[in-house]
């Protein structure tokens, strides 16, 4: 999704990201055992991760409100651990835990196929999204009509490089098993000066929530 580890790094930062407190080329432990125990025998969209240690090959963090931070840690094929925190600084509560694997993605072509996605009655925002027979559910916003989309900026960095990416999205669900089964349906933007005028495209991310004792630094 991001293109992370290609660099060919050669030296880590030590300096500790989020609130887990990684460093970029360091490692998180993630136990998946109780989601595949919630998702046993379901058929999900994609094979539930299997866990095991994750390297940091790129971290992101966001601001949503006064007391939310968002912060993603990458690892070179786009595993996305996602973490919602009081400040993002290491030690901090975690609120939320989720773990996201890329899906799919489509580049619209013209004005519009991109009035299809998020027009005023585009797909995204809708209560409801089919994603090829998969019925997924709003997570966020209430009644029938189109919800607004959620617009934040990530700033991300590989250790080697910045960058800031504007997100316009939304959060779908559906039951599967004991748990639920998650798709982020993410509009992305670069805003480095060059990338900006390329245009975006349309992420579909698949997602599982775990447990804040699920995800330690190694």
């Amino acid at each position: 999704m991001f293109g992370w580890g290609s660099s060919g790094r050669t030296e880590v930062p030590a300096a500790p990201r989020g609130p887990l407190g990684v460093a970029i080329g360091g490692g998180i432990e993630i136990d998946t055992l109780s989601v595949q125990a919630s998702l046993a025998g379901a058929a999900t969209a994609i094979p539930v991760p299997s866990g095991g240690m994750m390297i940091v090959a790129a971290y992101g963090e966001a601001r949503l409100d006064a007391n939310t931070v968002l912060s993603r840690y990458y690892d070179a094929d786009d595993t996305i651990l996602q973490i919602l925190s009081p400040g993002a600084a290491p030690g901090d509560p975690l609120l939320d835990v989720s773990l996201y694997r890329p899906w799919d993605s489509v580049i619209p072509a013209n004005a519009a196929a991109w009035a299809r996605w998020r027009g005023p009655a585009g797909l995204i925002g809708q209560p409801r999204y089919d994603a090829d027979g998969l019925l997924f559910h709003r997570y966020w916003g209430e009644g029938e009509g189109r919800a607004d989309l959620v617009e934040f900026v990530e700033d991300i960095d590989d250790g080697e490089s910045r960058r800031a990416i504007h997100q316009s999205c939304m959060l779908y669900a559906r039951p599967l098993g004991q748990a639920q089964e998650m798709l982020l349906i993410n509009i992305e933007r670069d805003l480095a000066a060059g990338a900006a005028q390329q245009g975006a495209s349309v992420e579909f991310i698949i997602g599982y929530g775990l447990m804040a004792a699920d995800v330690r630094r190694l």
